[in-house]
């Protein structure tokens, strides 16, 4: 069957000739079609679609894309909506499979937020428990989507993979690895997309779009400085001159991030406060675009990070680990139009991504100290031909091929004399190619199919292929439903591989097999009224040979299945006036091994966020409630401790205004856990109970 598969993909003129004939077969009155204004038989962009709550400029929270619902209402006849959304970026909303949802985040409510990072940014979005931000927050308490690590999404950068090959913890994505003054929007979504954007995507595809000049130049800043030594700097310094646009960001932040926590918290020092928990980061960005006509465009971006910070872990005694992060991202793409008008368009990407993760610290052996330090340097050249084509007004094609060839380094030293025969420098790499398509079909105005095959061939784990499926169907011009089936694999590291972690003391394994499965949604999406939506999702996923450490070597523990749901609600109250309501429950239970009948540690059963937000003439208040139920206790090492035990559920407030002072000068006020509880975060990492940063905005 993979042959046949494999084939029909190799013969990709045989693949364009099938599909207008597909095409042709299907019975649809195109005329009819063109006068309506957005139909599914005519998939919008992203940018297209309009929704009175969606393109509210007062929403308090990341917007919804509703297709059927954008599809049954009227054009707007204000122009000055259409300027609203005119706003040019560099990586432009995407053509996506419509058989799941889309959720989009917007500049203006990342400023609301006061976020300092993109974990701060999707914090906030259906079926996220991020652990890892925040005050006292650390690397190991993770990032999970839908019950994935981060490792299991994609994240992308314009459309441009920023994940590397690097499995351990210090070696993760970095969600502080861009400036949030330079990013414009950011975009979450499954299904079928992961055909798009890569088999490891078990998860979810999360694409960082990030801001392109535009008009005159124009310079803005943000200075804010608060509790527990908070300071944050934010600048960016835009526009265009004739075909030329320009867009510079720079952010810098820190905080110490000492504060007294309670008896039997993570890295409590003699002085009862959290110790070495410090974080220092400098991010720049820098892109310029260039329109060469009125067909071609040429964009370079790049973004550099450097990040300084302590570990926490869970570990007694005191962990002093430091982790040095250096990062650097570029990337450069050709877009053009092909044939007449917007039906077809050719898009050429090339990047370049490093990611330097050196980790060190003193460790203890038979009362004597001694050091260790481990280095996992990586560097990833990647190019991708992504060509989407309307073949027909009831058929569109998105296909291509993508190139990735990964380096590793990887130097890990120990003085510790338990530890020495370990040391070793490794020096490994991966090819890998995959070519992707994904066909969407409308059957009718009301129904389509989206078909979507990704051939991957791996240098280190061979050829395989991850087929999606999804379809969507409006009932009523209110309500439509929609599923979707995905196929992944997701390959371990190179570092799981074969390097071994000295700072935890884990050993490679090269027998490692990948982690395989397949996740899948079914949901509806209703328009209750004109100011009120709602998106109700149920996914599901069973992942086989999911990684771990047992024993202290990486190893395949076995099967894990997950079941959850994701409800989402918009209500736009009136004039100045919106709210929202998020909330997710994940069942992510271990089905084999010594923990089976578990729940995934660190991975909360139910997490809800909801907030109410007001803006006028410039002034902007926000309030925003959060409630986790709590999550296993995965890591333990105190008397006593069960595998079983659970961090309590925690209820946080926190508040945002926006005072004006001048027209081009603002007041800014974040008030965070405003009822100053001290709840246990995550697995013995507290929080500091009431927080608050002030700072000033300007615009020139």
């Amino acid at each position: 069957m993979q042959k046949i598969f494999f084939l029909f993909f190799i013969n990709v003129p045989c693949l364009l000739i099938l599909f207008p004939v597909l095409a042709a077969d299907i019975k649809v009155e195109t005329e009819n079609v063109e006068k309506l204004p957005q139909v599914i038989s005519d998939i919008p962009d992203l940018n297209q679609i309009e929704l009175p709550s969606t393109n509210a400029e007062l929403l308090t929270q990341p917007s919804l894309i509703l297709e059927p619902v954008s599809q049954a209402e009227t054009e707007p006849d204000s122009t000055e909506d259409e300027a609203d959304i005119s706003i040019e970026v560099i990586g432009e909303q995407d053509t996506l499979p419509q058989s799941t949802p889309v959720y989009v985040i917007e500049q203006e409510e990342i400023k609301k937020q006061g976020a300092s990072s993109v974990a701060d940014v999707l914090k906030k979005l259906p079926g996220f428990a991020i652990n890892d931000v925040g005050p006292g927050a650390d690397i190991h308490t993770g990032t999970y989507y839908r019950g994935f690590s981060i490792n299991q999404s994609v994240f992308l950068i314009n459309g441009r993979q920023i994940n590397t090959n690097i499995n351990n913890y210090h070696g993760g994505t970095d969600l502080n690895s861009i400036p949030v003054e330079a990013i414009d929007r950011v975009e979450l979504y499954s299904g079928a997309a992961s055909a798009l954007y890569g088999s490891s995507a078990f998860g979810g595809v999360v694409n960082i779009i990030t801001k392109e000049g535009y008009g005159k130049p124009k310079l803005t800043g943000t200075i804010e400085f608060g509790s527990l030594s908070t300071n944050n700097q934010q600048v960016s310094y835009g526009g265009a001159s004739g075909a030329v646009k320009y867009n510079f960001s720079f952010e810098r932040f820190f905080t110490d991030n000492r504060y007294r926590v309670p008896v039997g918290a993570a890295n409590r020092d003699a002085q009862g406060f959290l110790f070495n928990a410090d974080t220092a980061t400098s991010t720049y960005f820098g892109s310029i675009g260039v329109d060469l006509d009125r067909r071609n465009s040429l964009n370079l971006d790049i973004t550099k990070l450097s990040s300084r910070r302590g570990l926490v872990y869970f570990g007694f005694p005191l962990q002093r680990d430091r982790l040095d992060h250096d990062g650097l991202n570029a990337g450069l793409s050709w877009k053009t139009r092909l044939g007449n008008g917007e039906n077809s368009i050719l898009t050429t990407t090339l990047g370049y991504n490093q990611d330097y993760f050196s980790t060190y610290g003193p460790t203890v052996f038979q009362g004597q100290e001694y050091y260790r330090t481990g280095v996992l340097d990586t560097q990833q050249f990647t190019a991708r031909v992504d060509h989407d084509w309307r073949l027909t007004p009831n058929n569109k094609l998105r296909w291509g091929l993508d190139l990735k060839n990964t380096d590793l380094n990887g130097d890990v030293f120990s003085s510790s004399p338990n530890r020495i025969g370990n040391n070793e420098t490794e020096d490994r790499s991966v090819f890998t190619t995959a070519l992707f398509a994904v066909n969407t079909l409308n059957i009718s105005d009301n129904f389509l199919i989206d078909l979507g095959l990704r051939q991957n061939f791996d240098g280190q784990f061979g050829n395989y292929l991850n087929p999606s499926v999804g379809l969507r169907y409006a009932v009523s011009p209110n309500i439509a439903v929609r599923g979707s089936w995905t196929g992944g694999q997701r390959n371990p590291g190179l570092d799981q591989l074969y390097v071994y972690d000295t700072v935890h003391g884990w050993e490679p394994n090269p027998d490692l097999q990948p982690e395989t499965g397949s996740s899948w949604t079914a949901g509806i999406d209703i328009n209750f009224s004109e100011n009120l939506t709602g998106q109700f999702t149920y996914f599901g996923s069973s992942l086989s040979n999911r990684l771990g450490v047992i024993a202290a070597r990486w190893t395949n523990i076995g099967l894990v299945d997950t079941n959850g749901l994701e409800a989402a609600l918009r209500l736009q109250i009136a004039s100045g006036w919106s709210t929202f309501v998020n909330y997710t429950y994940t069942d992510a239970q271990i089905k084999s091994g010594t923990e089976s009948g578990l729940q995934l540690g660190l991975i909360p059963y139910s997490v809800a966020q909801a907030g109410i937000g007001y803006q006028n003439a410039g002034w902007q208040a926000n309030l925003y409630v959060t409630y986790n139920s709590g999550s296993r206790r995965a890591t333990f090492t105190r008397p006593g401790d069960k595998i079983t035990d659970f961090t309590p559920s925690f209820f946080n407030l926190d508040f945002s205004a926006r005072v004006p002072v001048t027209r081009n000068l603002g007041l800014l006020v974040y008030l965070e856990n405003l009822l100053d509880e001290q709840y246990e975060r995550v697995n013995r990492t507290y929080s500091p109970g009431f927080t608050f940063r002030l700072g000033l905005t300007a615009e020139l």
